[in-house]
C-alpha cells in the first residue's frame, strides 16, 4: 500500500451548529475531501479526475463513520488517509481525524467500486490503478 497522506483541515464556523460543534454530516465531507487529496498525491494529478482518467467511475459502495470526540470551530484536524484494502473490483480507504492534542476525533472507511462509464457495469480495477493502490 502507498504511504499514508496527511492533510490538515481547519474547522470553519459554517461547519458547526449553534453550539460550535461540527455538524455530523460534515465529517463525511472531511473524509471524502481528504481521500480526493490523497488520490492527488498518489496518482500525481487532481485527485478524482486522475482516478477517472483510468476510464472508470468510482461510486461509493460504503461509507462508515465513527465519532469519537467533539470537534469545534477553529480546531485543526490532521487527517490521515491510507489505502486499507484493494479487492478485485473495489478499493477501501481509511481516514483518521486527530486533534492537535493527538486525540482521535473520528474514523472513516470509504469503499469505492470501479464502474465502466459507458455500460455502467462493475469492472476490475485497472492494472495501472491497482499498481498504485497496492504498492
Amino acid at each position: 500500500m502507498p504511504k499514508p497522506v496527511f492533510i490538515d483541515r481547519t474547522i470553519l464556523f459554517g461547519d458547526c451548529d449553534p453550539a460550535g460543534i461540527v455538524y455530523t454530516p460534515r465529517f463525511s465531507y472531511f473524509a471524502l475531501e481528504a481521500v480526493h487529496e490523497a488520490l492527488g498525491v498518489w496518482l500525481e494529478g487532481p485527485g478524482l479526475r486522475a482516478l477517472m482518467a483510468h476510464d472508470i467511475l468510482p461510486p461509493a459502495r460504503a461509507l462508515v463513520l465513527e465519532f469519537l470526540h467533539p470537534v469545534s470551530w477553529d480546531d485543526v484536524l490532521r487527517l490521515k488517509v491510507s489505502v486499507a484494502e484493494v479487492g478485485e473490483h473495489a478499493f477501501t480507504f481509511a481516514v483518521e481525524g486527530r486533534l492537535p492534542t493527538d486525540v482521535l476525533a473520528f474514523t472513516a472507511r470509504l469503499t469505492q467500486v470501479c464502474v465502466c462509464p459507458r455500460t455502467k457495469t462493475v469492472v476490475a480495477i485497472p492494472a495501472p490503478l491497482r499498481a498504485v493502490l497496492a504498492s
